[in-house]
């Protein structure tokens, strides 16, 4: 069955009105996360850290540039990730538009490539 990635996009001020009721946010996401354990769809779900405590590596030069912080010129952070195992994409979407997000925020949904679909010669 194939597998997709809920990728959780937000701005800095998605952000901050998620974190302006942030008890309401969690209790919401764990009963979304119950439901989904329920359903028997749900195989990984994680958030992200605060940006500001990550790392940037970028490779654009001869040698990768280090950084602290999040990447400057990215308007949208992705946040966290549900992982789903569903019989279609449409039953991707489906459970994409019952994520609890706060507006302003987007929910980006990927097919997770296969082993198989990797092209022949790149496999380790």
């Amino acid at each position: 069955m194939p597998r997709y990635m809920l990728i959780m996009r937000g701005t800095d001020e998605s952000n901050a009105a998620m974190m302006a009721s942030i008890d309401e946010a969690m209790a919401a996401t764990g009963r979304f996360i119950e439901d989904m354990m329920k359903a028997g769809v749900l195989l990984a779900a994680e958030g992200l850290d605060d940006p500001a405590r990550g790392v940037v590596v970028d490779f654009g030069g001869e040698t990768p540039v280090v950084t602290d912080g999040p990447y400057g010129e990215t308007r949208e952070l992705f946040g966290g990730y549900f992982l789903i195992e569903v019989a279609t994409g449409e039953e991707a979407v489906e459970w994409a538009t019952r994520v609890p997000a706060v507006r302003g925020s987007k929910i980006e949904i990927r097919r997770v490539a296969e082993a198989d679909e990797v092209p022949p010669g790149s496999r380790a």
